[in-house]
């Protein structure tokens, strides 16, 4: 490890961390690519999922309930398309059909919910398969590099000094290629427990507010 930081410290030597990016900058470039799609997906998700789903459920059924228990179904859509976060949606697709039958109701409320559901898990996935992607780039660099490192050994018309120099190139191309490698793929698997513990809650969540619309809807129906 003291070896790895003092070829990233030797900035201007052949052996500096730009030199051996320099020296063959594919796999390092290709793993760079691979963190803006990463960042992009991290970005975008927590916008998604802090944005559109901060209604409070429980506090806006209490108000939904209130309103059709004393019968003000109408005021209760009115309520729901007061904006278009997904949670409002929902709560409005069992509403609509409230003078049905309960398997209308449950049918437009099952119907809402399997639209939401893959807006709130998509890309997720995707980190965990970035995450492996990264690290087989870095270590498809790795052996590139390890290559380069043997190839200097074994030359035949090269000095002492250009075999050292080769094999320090490839040595620290090696390292780096492993470093970013597992720095991605690490960075890609925190964030995707993360995301993936919110989508989850917010799915549960969803089920949860159209178990009660439902049960409230036939109840005041039978009433």
């Amino acid at each position: 490890m003291h070896q790895f930081l003092m070829l990233a410290a030797e900035g201007g030597g052949d052996s500096g961390m730009f030199a051996a990016i320099k020296h063959n900058p594919t796999f390092i470039l290709c793993n760079v690519v691979v963190s803006v799609v990463v960042i992009t997906i991290v970005i975008e998700r927590f916008a998604f999922q802090m944005g559109r789903y901060r209604v409070n459920s429980k506090e806006f059924f209490a108000q939904i309930k209130k309103l059709v228990v004393n019968g003000n179904i109408d005021r209760a859509i009115k309520l729901c398309d007061a904006s278009d976060y997904p949670i409002l949606q929902l709560v409005k697709s069992g509403l609509t059909h409230a003078n049905k039958g309960a398997d209308e109701i449950d049918a437009a409320l099952s119907e809402k919910l399997s639209e939401l559901r893959p807006k709130v898990e998509a890309r997720v996935a995707a980190l965990w398969s970035l995450a492996n992607i990264a690290t087989l780039i870095g270590l498809v660099g790795t052996v590139f590099g390890l290559i380069t490192a043997f190839a200097a050994i074994s030359g035949q018309n090269l000095s002492a000094a250009e075999k050292q120099s080769l094999l320090t190139a490839g040595i620290a191309e090696a390292m780096y290629n492993t470093f970013f490698g597992l720095a991605i793929a690490v960075v890609c698997m925190v964030f995707h427990v993360v995301l993936h513990s919110k989508a989850k809650n917010i799915v549960h969540d969803l089920e949860s507010t159209t178990e009660r619309v439902f049960n409230l809807l036939t109840i005041s129906t039978k009433g």
